[in-house]
């Protein structure tokens, strides 16, 4: 883990985000940027130990934080409807090129992407390579999602060669072991005995534990290269969310049932190949059984935590 390092966190109030700027706040100075909708997050993370600065990306005006980083790491992201894709381009993608101007005499720099960048399968257990064609995202089921992951892509590409500014783009694949993320929201719909949706049956992810995100952090900015390296940042093990969902139901003696809505051009799975990951980190250290287990015991010994 990062010690002593000046690091800044976008989009640091996001459920990927939060716990990992958390755990890095120990050891480190963390400037946490975000918009702070929420006051009672907010000061969570400067309880933390995290310096919070409410920051407009799409304006650009990033004066209120320092330039002297020592590691940038890009959370960042909105999620709007499909007509207003042109505010998302000003903040997901402009706003990524402020944030890596404004960083760019960094060591390194994180930008987390996501598994919406490539071209959907019809195969449930494809496996996404970095090399597979990127670009033909659905926009009808992710709104502007697929559009500004490639824009960002493109512009930490242009940054990195442009400010020599070493880059890591990873593609984020399902976040798990927080109440918030997909597994966390799985296990609060069968305890409010609602059902949920999946696009396939079945539908597999690689879900990366947030313990392992934290502890892939430092490798990953090491990694950094000019040009931009790129991997997928997902766990090792494929999981459908028929099967998390049997096991939450065994878990919670409730039921959750999955039944199939699909969406024109929408992935069927997104699984991903670990591969180059596993070259830069190693392999994952959380499996995924015992954590989902102790995830649904958490979730239902502390129902109304928020995180």
């Amino acid at each position: 883990m990062l010690n002593g390092k000046r690091i800044l966190v976008t989009g640091v109030t996001g459920v990927g985000p939060f716990p990992i700027a958390k755990k890095l706040a120990k050891d480190n100075e963390v400037w946490g940027a975000a918009r702070f909708n929420d006051p009672a997050i907010r000061a969570e993370a400067e309880a933390a130990g995290i310096r919070t600065v409410p920051v407009d990306l799409a304006s650009g005006d990033l004066s209120a934080l320092p330039g002297n980083f020592d590691y940038v790491l890009h959370f960042a992201w909105w999620r709007g409807p499909i007509d207003r894709l042109n505010e998302a381009i000003s903040i997901n993608v402009e706003g990524a090129g402020f944030v890596l101007e404004h960083c760019r005499k960094a060591k390194a720099a994180l930008i987390v992407s996501g598994m919406g960048v490539y071209g959907a399968r019809t195969d449930p257990w494809h496996l996404y390579h970095e090399d597979d064609p990127i670009g033909r995202g659905a926009t009808a089921y992710a709104e502007t999602s697929p559009t500004c992951k490639v824009g960002l892509e493109a512009v930490a590409r242009y940054c990195a060669r442009a400010f020599d500014l070493p880059v890591t783009i990873a593609r984020l694949n399902t976040v798990f072991g927080v109440h918030d993320a997909y597994h966390g929201s799985m296990i609060k719909r069968a305890l409010k005995g609602e059902g949920m949706t999946a696009p396939c049956d079945p539908n597999p992810h690689s879900p990366i534990h947030n313990d392992d995100m934290a502890d892939q952090i430092e490798a990953l900015l090491d990694a950094a290269a000019v040009p931009a390296l790129i991997t997928n940042w997902c766990g090792d093990e494929l999981i459908t969310t028929q099967d998390a969902a049997a096991q939450i139901e065994k878990l919670t003696g409730r039921p959750l049932p999955v039944t199939v809505q699909s969406f024109p051009g929408a992935p069927t799975g997104t699984a991903a190949d670990p591969t180059r990951r596993r070259s830069i980190t190693g392999p994952c250290k959380v499996k995924f059984a015992p954590a989902l287990e102790r995830l649904v015991q958490d979730i239902m010994d502390a129902p109304a935590l928020a995180r």
